[in-house]
């Protein structure tokens, strides 16, 4: 089941590029930032209602995937943190394929467990965290079954 609605797209031009092409392509380019792989993350927005996408760092586990907030260390959250809050189903694209999974916010051992992933994934997480007071949400998203 895919997210259905009107697509506004990013004011930030690199980011209406990078999914453009992402999605053009299939994955097949567009798909890393910093040289590191991405997915493509589709969500509702929280005000408008808007379907929005956003390139973020792929973190996989087991069928899951982690989406970070990480905003390169801004004292704030992503726009797109507010969007999984109020509406967690998202659409994640990987390559190709476009499944539907549920986002929630994770906490203790797990968060550490997905923190230290997503670090190994894309190493300057950890810079961004010292960065900022806030914790740094890290999202699990989990497959939503058809």
């Amino acid at each position: 089941m895919a997210l259905n609605g009107e697509y506004e797209p990013s004011p930030e031009q690199w980011v209406r590029d990078q999914v453009a092409t992402y999605e053009a392509t299939g994955g097949a380019e567009g798909n890393t930032i910093l040289n590191r792989p991405i997915v493509v993350i589709t969500s509702r927005g929280a005000r408008s209602g808007k379907l929005r996408k956003n390139p973020v760092m792929r973190v996989e586990h087991d069928g899951r995937y982690a989406a970070v907030a990480s905003k390169g260390g801004a004292p704030e959250h992503p726009v797109w943190f507010h969007n999984f809050v109020a509406h967690p189903e998202v659409d994640l694209q990987d390559g190709p394929e476009v499944r539907t999974y549920r986002a929630r916010i994770a906490s203790g051992d797990e968060r550490a467990a997905w923190w230290s992933r997503s670090v190994a994934a894309f190493p300057p997480y950890a810079e961004y965290q010292e960065k900022t007071d806030r914790e740094i949400p890290v999202f699990v998203l989990e497959p939503v079954e058809d």
